[in-house]
């Protein structure tokens, strides 16, 4: 399943939201994935005591996270959902806050893989001289669900 695919199907994007921790964060993305039948409300719980455990191994770049967990902690199908924050969350030991959470339910470790891929190709900086090689302006800057649709099929169709 593709990420827009998947954002549409599961109607699974919050944009501009508040959160007082980071576990709220992740609770706006999971929330909408259970209510999509995608994952069961386990899943959450599964990400925060894996965090919790391992530390923040949710964090792609600087100021994105990805939560997810393994596909037998509560994995229905495969989905995404997105989240973009108004003011960023800390997670322990971070210096550097997360605005953009992109929520993983991958129903296989392939799955899993191919996900990190799709992200990872959309949210690419073009920038050469770019230390994280992720331009999250882009998703930063979506105020609606089309936006949002607008930036994954522009780095989609490069």
């Amino acid at each position: 399943m593709n990420l827009k695919q998947s954002l549409i199907e599961n109607n699974s994007i919050k944009l501009n939201q508040t959160a007082t921790s980071w576990e709220d964060a992740i609770k706006i993305g999971t929330d909408m994935l259970v209510a999509s039948g995608a994952i069961e409300p386990r899943y959450y719980d599964n990400i925060i005591s894996k965090v919790k455990e391992m530390g923040p191994y949710i964090i792609l770049a600087p100021g994105l996270a990805m939560p997810h967990a393994r596909p037998e902690e509560g994995v229905i199908k495969t989905a995404f959902a997105l989240v973009t924050l108004t003011e960023p969350v800390f997670f322990d030991g971070e210096e550097e806050g997360v605005k953009v959470l992109i929520t993983l339910s991958g129903s296989s470790s392939d799955e899993h893989m191919q996900g990190i891929m799709e992200i990872t190709q959309v949210l690419e900086d073009e920038d050469p001289d770019s230390e994280t090689g992720v331009d999250l302006a882009k998703i930063l800057r979506c105020q609606n669900n089309e936006d949002v649709y607008n930036v994954i099929d522009e780095a989609l169709n490069k």
